[in-house]
């Protein structure tokens, strides 16, 4: 495949888990009482907006969906999506406008608690912050149990850390399926991908969907993890071959 590079500018790291976008308050972290959900009424203005910028996004950037009609059968179902992380702001507020308004939900970095506005209006309507001890991570894994049985959808960012643009897909763990194979609930792979344009700046990207993946429940747990590990990493891996243009260029330090 012919790749099509940009000469601005080239972003060097030295390992797949480096953060190359850095927030000021980047260690963060979030009292262990802090209130996951809440039923505050401007959580339903925030959710309103933030669909209502989704769909305008989509309508007016050079953004299309492949495979969206996967996930209609499955709209009153509780389900995970697995993502590539590439984009700041539209990784977060893009999937609201295909996974529903009143049913999106995103794990986080509690490092985006810290960010003005987002962290005191956005995040605590739908962000579920990833935990950062035992008493956290337990907490998480009660409200995602709730999620999932309730029918909403959650979306997850496997490679956790942002890099820009990025057209392959990082190195993540098999852990990251801990929360589908405790559920027992479906995932679906949601692979972003970028082309050139003729005219703008800024590349097309296309988003392909891709699913449903179910844990393979006559295995053992630590089976259902690697297999559906496996199997989300090569569709992610094979959707992203779709990327033509690189708008950064990324390399390894030596």
């Amino acid at each position: 495949m012919k790749f099509n590079h940009s000469s601005k500018k080239t972003i060097y790291y030295q390992n797949y888990t480096d953060d190359i976008v850095k927030s000021k308050n980047q260690n963060y972290q979030l009292p262990d009482n802090y209130q996951i959900l809440n039923n505050r009424l401007i959580n339903k203005v925030v959710r309103s907006l933030g669909w209502g910028i989704a769909k305008i996004a989509t309508f007016v950037l050079p953004i299309k969906y492949v495979g969206k009609e996967k996930l209609v059968s499955f709209k009153n179902k509780g389900y995970f999506v697995y993502a590539n992380h590439t984009q700041a702001v539209l990784d977060p507020i893009l999937p609201i406008g295909i996974l529903g308004r009143k049913q999106y939900y995103g794990i986080a970095s509690q490092a985006n608690w810290a960010v003005p506005i987002i962290g005191n209006l956005a995040l605590p309507t739908a962000g579920l912050p990833v935990g950062k001890n035992l008493t956290q991570t337990a907490k998480l894994v009660r409200i995602i149990k709730k999620l999932i049985k309730e029918n909403n959808h959650i979306l997850i960012f496997p490679e956790a850390h942002l890099w820009p643009y990025y057209t392959k897909i990082r190195p993540f763990p098999n852990t990251s399926m801990d929360f589908p194979v405790t559920t027992g609930a479906p995932s679906f792979v949601m692979t972003t991908t970028y082309q050139q344009r003729k005219h703008g700046r800024y590349p097309k990207i296309t988003i392909y969907i891709d699913g449903p993946f179910f844990p393979a429940q006559t295995l053992s747990k630590k089976e259902q993890r690697q297999k559906l590990h496996e199997q989300i990493t090569q569709t992610m891996q094979n959707r992203s071959k779709n990327s033509t243009y690189n708008y950064y260029l990324y390399e390894r330090k030596k």
